[in-house]
């Protein structure tokens, strides 16, 4: 619903004398307002998280905001009518003074909270603003002073290749690192094959075994080989 639609929808037009409308009719009205409000609140701020915010606010925020400024003022006058109509009320009913005061403190929530989102837009045209002034006085520095400009450029050139070059220097450092424990690792392996080695030797009947061990996995080998060999020889001669 836009707006202007809501603005001349009857559950937002003005409410009805308390003598022409009952509590049911006015609380209805009420929750249909609280209801809008919220809908105009997730559009007023949207106003804040805008890429580029214009220097001043622009016609449909000044109306989103004024829209929403009368639908609380309608509220309070229901709020009124309301009371007047349980003051009016021989005896007093605990619920409708609970429903009464839960509406009042949803307005007052909503209230509250139109000023926050006023600050936050308020706040954020005002750092935008900032920042547009900011580059738009070094884009004029830049421009009345080419020769510093130049410079700057020079200058931010140099410091990426620096960051380049610190990037290349860790790479390094980490390689030079990780072939220093290769190293290491080596030297452990090797330390371990010479103990073991030494172990072994002294050890008595330990180098025949190996070298029974050598021999019979050479012989298993050769005998594996000539079965493969025989094999190939008969597929061939089949085709």
């Amino acid at each position: 619903m836009s707006i202007s639609q809501a603005m001349m929808s009857p559950t937002a037009g003005m409410s009805a004398p308390p003598g022409h409308s009952s509590w049911a009719q006015l609380r209805s009205q009420a929750r249909t307002l609280e209801t809008q409000t919220e809908g105009y609140f997730h559009k007023y701020s949207q106003f804040s998280t805008v890429p580029k915010i214009p220097p001043k606010p622009t016609e449909d925020e000044l109306q989103t905001e004024a829209t929403i400024q009368d639908v609380l003022e309608r509220r309070e006058a229901l709020m009124s009518q309301l009371s007047r109509i349980l003051d009016s009320e021989s005896t007093s009913s605990a619920l409708k003074q609970n429903h009464l005061t839960r509406h009042r403190e949803i307005l007052l929530d909503h209230r509250r909270e139109l000023v926050r989102l006023k600050s936050q837009i308020s706040d954020a045209r005002t750092r935008s603003n900032l920042l547009s002034n900011v580059r738009s006085d070094i884009d004029a520095y830049r421009h009345s002073n080419p020769e510093d400009a130049e410079a700057e450029y020079m200058l931010d050139e140099r410091r990426r290749i620096d960051n380049s070059h610190s990037v290349a220097d860790g790479v390094l450092s980490q390689a030079y690192a990780i072939n220093e424990q290769f190293g290491v690792q080596r030297e452990t392996l090797a330390s371990v094959n010479r103990r073991i080695v030494t172990a072994a030797s002294q050890v008595p009947g330990i180098n025949s075994l190996i070298g029974r061990i050598g021999a019979k996995k050479r012989r298993d080998g050769i005998v594996l080989g000539g079965f493969i060999a025989f094999c190939f020889l008969m597929l061939l001669w089949f085709m």
